[in-house]
């Protein structure tokens, strides 16, 4: 049943790209350039967001197309005066001042995307946390399959605040036991995780609804209640394997909750108070 309710509730969308090759260039080196339907502007997404309610949103730098380059990513959140923060991405040996400066223009935290770079690539990233940490800002990490028990240890140790993107992206057949997905339930006990409850197409082995998610999203609000919970749609659905469309997606986190209180929480409380929106 369709809950058209869902579009009037205040929204905060907590992981989403702007991709805008025309008026940002894809960097030369980068090994992915998105293309046609993943590209999008911030001019068009602040349209999408108005057709669907949704009051802000947190842009995550996408490592494809822009690399460590966030001049599209801080673009579109000086020019939506407000309705805009941001995750960037940042080298390593960014220092402190760097990062400040970054913070100054509305970005909340550096993106680790081991499930791209691997384990190894970011096995000095313990002095970027410690910074991070220093200026509160988040370590936000896009792990998949196991790669979240060997980060376990160094994110309770680091002091950041900690967002994990789409739910861990567990590995489905080995069900809720899974050695990643345990260790992200672990973490929820640390008081300083977020889980974005997002991305299912990228871990789910079936197509819309990804029934076969559902286990693993209740499991995730069981752990971290919605106090340590947040929405995402992941526009504009970059390397999606079959079509994907944002109302569709609003609907499904409608079904999966269905409680009005601890979804707006979701959706609106806890994102404001972690990211400062119109506060």
């Amino acid at each position: 049943m369709t809950d058209f309710s869902i579009y009037a509730s205040p929204k905060i969308d907590c992981h989403c790209h702007v991709l805008d090759p025309q008026g940002f260039a894809y960097a030369a080196d980068v090994a992915y350039r998105p293309a046609g339907q993943e590209t999008g502007s911030a001019d068009y997404f602040a349209r999408v967001l108005e057709a669907y309610g949704a009051q802000h949103a947190l842009l995550v730098g996408p490592n494809s197309g822009y690399g460590a380059d966030n001049r599209c990513l801080l673009n579109a959140i000086a020019r939506g005066r407000g309705r805009f923060k941001g995750i960037a991405v940042a080298p390593l040996d960014a220092s402190e001042q760097q990062l400040q400066e970054l913070q100054a223009l509305g970005v909340m935290g550096i993106a680790f995307n081991y499930a791209l770079h691997g384990l190894d690539y970011y096995a000095k990233a313990g002095p970027l946390h410690e910074r991070l940490a220093h200026l509160g800002m988040f370590v936000q990490v896009q792990a998949d399959h196991d790669q979240l028990s060997a980060l376990e240890a160094p994110l309770r140790g680091c002091g950041a605040p900690v967002l994990i993107d789409h739910c861990g992206r567990p590995t489905v057949s080995e069900g809720l036991g899974g050695a990643g997905f345990s260790a992200l339930l672990r973490l929820a006990d640390t008081g300083r995780a977020t889980v974005k409850l997002s991305g299912f197409a990228k871990f789910s082995q079936q197509q819309y609804p990804f029934n076969d998610a559902a286990p693993f999203v209740q499991a995730l609000l069981d752990a971290f209640g919605p106090a340590h919970c947040i929405w995402a749609s992941d526009w504009p659905f970059l390397r999606a394997g079959s079509r994907l469309d944002y109302g569709a997606l609003l609907q499904l986190f409608a079904s999966a909750v269905p409680d009005a209180a601890t979804r707006e929480a979701i959706l609106w409380t806890t994102p404001r108070r972690l990211f400062g929106f119109g506060i």
